[in-house]
């Protein structure tokens, strides 16, 4: 059996959530109505997996989520609210240590839970499988080793912002040369702290533009581009409509949809596209990995798959590695869940297998050849 706590003020959500877990027959259910019953009960219950609402009395879920994480470290899925402050606070949670996060639905709870079953229970039985880890402090120490580096060439990290401006993007396109790559990157479950650590070492003028399928709603999307962008040196946006493929910049594909190059003249573009219902997460990887080998060509691309659960992308990465690209698969001892990754490694499609801290340098590396 699989032991949950259900932690969430309302009545209605408990009730809900608990219902879906119990028609499942293999889960061992239990509640609490706040922050403070719910550290209580993570002690006495001892769960596997708890979920946890973000907004409540008494103790709210980021106070009660860092008091679980040094007390007693858990799997913790943050449920949170689709707006631009359940975002930020979500992404605070993810920092902390909380595993996953799921959107609370839109309109009333009880008609739209249907539509949340199968993704909640797939989150969960996969977060039961997954490494408990404080990925804050990864990230912290990634950009402790990349705060080294700028260091030793004389490049004070106070001078971010005039770095962003300084360097000359150059566009993908046109005629092409060996020099120009493009580097795609998918992950899920995990994510975002691995974007962080994967991003924050990379220089300003780093030659190669980087896409990024995150699997991810559309609400979060955005905070998730800001909050990347305030953390490195690149360019972080995310992206709304066609915009050029450049260096310098990192490009979020929005939420809910899909993120694919395309080509306008003798320049290529990156842009979001409504999802297609052949792909169950989004935005997809392999539709993303699958567009840029048709306009750019496996020489000129390099994949990074990090954690995530599943196998999206691992069939794309694994013809760009078949077709002469170079792909990355982030090693199974950092991955929050070893899945995507994991899945490319089996196909024998992963050029290199690389811990998390390891994959920007990697990447450097590759640039300086």
């Amino acid at each position: 059996m699989i032991k949950i706590l259900i932690v969430d003020d309302s009545a209605l959500m408990r009730r809900l959530l608990g219902g879906i877990f119990q028609s499942e027959g293999d889960f061992e259910v239990a509640f609490a109505r706040d922050g403070v019953e719910g550290l209580a009960k993570v002690h006495e219950f001892q769960p596997d997996v708890v979920t946890l609402d973000l907004q409540m009395p008494n103790m709210d879920g980021l106070e009660c989520l860092d008091r679980i994480m040094l007390e007693r470290p858990s799997r913790v899925i943050m449920v949170s609210s689709r707006t631009a402050a359940g975002a930020e606070e979500t992404f605070q949670a993810l920092n902390l240590g909380a595993v996953d996060f799921i959107a609370k639905p839109d309109g009333p709870a009880s008609l739209a839970i249907d539509d949340l079953k199968s993704v909640l229970v797939e989150k969960v039985r996969s977060a039961v499988k997954s490494k408990i880890r404080n990925s804050l402090r990864l990230a912290e120490r990634v950009r402790l080793q990349s705060a080294a580096l700028i260091a030793k060439t004389a490049t004070p990290p106070s001078k971010v912002a005039s770095q962003k401006e300084a360097v000359r993007p150059r566009q993908i396109g046109g005629s092409p040369t060996l020099a120009d790559q493009v580097v795609v990157v998918g992950a899920s479950t995990g994510g975002p702290p691995a974007l962080d650590a994967l991003l924050s070492p990379l220089p300003a003028d780093f030659p190669w533009p980087i896409i990024v399928a995150q699997h991810m709603p559309a609400a979060f999307t955005a905070a998730l581009a800001r909050r990347l962008n305030n953390l490195c040196a690149l360019n972080v946006r995310e992206v709304v409509q066609a915009v050029p493929l450049e260096s310098g910049n990192v490009y979020i594909g929005k939420g809910d949809a899909d993120v694919i190059v395309v080509t306008r003249g003798n320049a290529v573009y990156v842009t979001s596209a409504p999802s297609l219902p052949e792909h169950r997460w989004h935005p997809s990887v392999d539709r993303l990995v699958t567009t840029t080998l048709q306009h750019i060509g496996a020489e000129r691309i390099i994949g990074v798959l990090m954690t995530g659960m599943g196998n999206d992308g691992a069939a794309a990465m694994t013809r760009v590695h078949a077709e002469g690209g170079r792909t990355i698969a982030e090693a199974e001892e950092t991955a929050v869940v070893w899945g995507m990754p994991g899945e490319l490694v089996k196909a024998g499609g992963a050029s290199t297998v690389v811990a998390l801290d390891g994959i920007a340098g990697q990447l450097r590396d590759w640039a300086a050849r």
